[in-house]
């Protein structure tokens, strides 16, 4: 990395211009493939570590936890990202939560009425596959909610946003950012591929007809949702080796920021190696 990932990647203040935003670019790195592969390999020691002192904090109380938010066009890797980066980090501190069409009962609810349910608990990095901001943006591309309420809906995510910064999370937001030729390319791949047919989705070529109107969508959502204490970013995905290293750089950043520390012993540390070393051998 040349310096600080985020500064590349955090979307600035005022309109935001997705045309005007590269998707095959690697910014803030120089290195290719093989360095991008390499260094992201090498986050694993240091993840797994912060990780671990993240979940072992909860033992003493802390309500600290990071929630990991990728959202992006079909095919812009958000599984890749699963598998690749947050496959570094011991699983058991880690919960998944993949938001689909809502359901009856969910649709009964207020939009973030689902999302609560699937905040992770202290000490977890939690991952969103998709989330609160489908209800902005395929909500707002197909009609689904009348403009009246997709305007009340960017103010909600901001205050539940600041909320769950104040009770201890620490948010990520990640749009992976690919072009429409990129997708054609993924799209053929999984249709000229058998192993691959279980990924496709008819449905995915009436989303992707849509295209400018979901640009128009993220570009709004973009503008009004990125917050001094929520940032988006705009991870460039064409390369799937950048977009993998970027969403590690900025997860590793964030646990780093929180100078994580192991806690502190409450037993006689002594005593204990004392009685331990004093004891018969187990037959």
């Amino acid at each position: 990395m040349t310096d600080d990932m985020a500064a590349h990647l955090r979307v600035p203040a005022g309109p935001v211009d997705l045309t005007a935003i590269e998707t095959d670019a690697a910014p803030g790195f120089d290195g290719d493939k093989a360095d991008g592969q390499a260094a992201l390999a090498g986050m694993g020691e240091e993840l797994s570590d912060l990780q671990e002192r993240l979940w072992a904090e909860r033992t003493v109380g802390s309500e600290r936890r990071v929630l990991l938010v990728l959202q992006g066009m079909d095919t812009s890797g958000k599984g890749g990202v699963l598998r690749h980066t947050i496959g570094l980090v011991d699983p058991q501190g880690v919960r998944i939560t993949s938001f689909k069409a809502p359901t009856e009962e969910e649709k009964r609810h207020d939009f973030l009425w689902r999302i609560e349910k699937g905040l992770p608990e202290a000490g977890y990095v939690g991952v969103f596959d998709r989330s609160h901001y489908e209800d902005v943006l395929i909500a707002r591309v197909r009609g689904f909610a009348d403009a009246d309420e997709i305007e009340r809906r960017y103010g909600a995510i901001n205050d539940f946003e600041t909320r769950l910064v104040d009770e201890g999370f620490s948010i990520i937001k990640c749009m992976l950012h690919i072009s429409a030729e990129e997708q054609k390319a993924r799209l053929a791949e999984r249709l000229a591929n058998p192993e691959k047919h279980w990924k496709y989705n008819p449905g995915d070529l009436d989303e992707r007809a849509l295209w400018p109107a979901y640009r128009e969508a993220y570009e709004i959502a973009l503008e009004r949702t990125s917050t001094d204490v929520a940032p988006w970013h705009v991870v460039p995905s064409d390369k799937k080796w950048f977009r993998n290293l970027a969403v590690g750089q900025l997860l590793l950043d964030t646990l780093r920021g929180l100078d994580l520390q192991w806690p502190a012993a409450d037993f006689d540390v002594t005593a204990e190696t004392e009685r331990l070393a004093a004891e018969d051998p187990v037959q």
